[in-house]
């Protein structure tokens, strides 16, 4: 069975910057309305066919949520769903605001 990777902030800003990357954001809306990383997509249970509809199971995810933890859960799930890389972000979106304080703030 296939599984997800964890992928550490700094790697996780060069694949973004290099792009053909999708992002997804799983904190509550709240939470990604006050800030979240650039080019992040907020994911729940409402949008979730919609993401899968719209991203190729060949495009790698980057999954963001607190502190990294909730994220693995849903990057596991989108590997089950037949995505081939899928990421957790390791420490969440607050270690990426911790090292990157420049976040944006509006979806």
């Amino acid at each position: 069975m296939e599984q997800f990777r964890h992928i550490d902030i700094l790697s996780a800003k060069q694949k973004l910057e290099a792009g053909d990357v999708a992002l997804v954001d799983i904190r509550d809306p709240q939470s990604y309305g006050a800030a979240h990383i650039e080019g992040a997509t907020y994911l729940n249970n409402d949008n979730l066919q919609r993401f899968m509809d719209d991203t190729p199971l060949t495009t790698p995810v980057i999954v963001c949520c607190y502190h990294g933890n909730s994220s693995q859960q849903a990057a596991q799930f989108l590997v089950q769903q037949g995505y081939h890389e899928v990421y957790s972000l390791d420490g969440g979106f607050e270690a990426w605001r911790l090292q990157f304080p420049f976040v944006s703030s509006a979806p």
